[in-house]
């Protein structure tokens, strides 16, 4: 049976942590062209062990690797002639850089209809620009993309505590507590105790709306 391709669901990157983190399911870029093909990459790990005397050896199961999903993603502003790069290729890089909040790279999530969803770290970026306007801005891009699956709890315990560099101001909102607060800032919500000894806190629970606690670096 044909398929309608106006009911295909369009691909998207949707930011889980960082300065850019999406709100509920909006996605940070929606691929306006489908992948032709994407390629899963799982690796298992062995250990060679011999036996003492007799020269024998065997293979002894180590880990698992993080699975690793590849793609080729194009873009195209042809018909607005606005530059790709500022459109979609530098959404695309950010993924790839340093958070300013993080101190890290972002925590991403590639998600195509119910067919697929990654949870990941961008680990490679390889652009190429095809075609331009008279001006030499690009217009047209292929992506070649290779992600690494990341689970949240993973990434948090990665986060170095360290990334909070300075104290910073944080207003209270209805539904907050110390270890909600504790775990959006430093990613581990064992550090309330650090929030509660700087501003005097006995009960983690006893903060109301509206009041100014002080987030110290760790």
């Amino acid at each position: 049976m044909a398929t309608n391709n106006s009911q295909v669901q369009k691909a998207e990157i949707r930011v889980l942590r960082g300065k850019n983190k999406s709100s509920g399911n909006e996605p940070y870029l929606e691929c306006g062209f489908n992948p032709p093909e994407y390629g899963m990459n799982r690796q298992v790990n062995y250990g060679e062990l011999k036996a003492s005397g007799s020269g024998a050896s065997s293979q002894q199961f180590v880990n698992r690797s993080a699975d690793t999903l590849s793609m080729e993603l194009f873009f195209d502003t042809s018909e607005t002639q606005a530059d790709v790069r500022s459109e979609y290729v530098d959404k695309l890089d950010y993924l790839a850089s340093v958070d300013p909040e993080l101190h890290a790279p972002p925590l991403c999530q590639f998600v195509w209809g119910d067919g697929l969803s990654f949870t990941a770290l961008v680990q490679s970026l390889d652009k190429t620009f095809t075609r331009f306007l008279p001006s030499g801005v690009p217009v047209r891009a292929r992506v070649n993309v290779t992600f690494t699956e990341c689970k949240p709890s993973d990434y948090r315990r990665e986060l170095k505590p360290e990334s909070t560099d300075k104290t910073k101001a944080w207003t209270v909102t209805e539904g907050d507590t110390l270890w909600l607060i504790a775990d959006e800032e430093y990613g581990d919500p064992s550090y309330w105790r650090t929030i509660a000894d700087a501003n005097d806190i006995d009960n983690p629970r006893a903060v109301q709306p509206g009041e100014q606690l002080e987030l110290p670096p760790l």
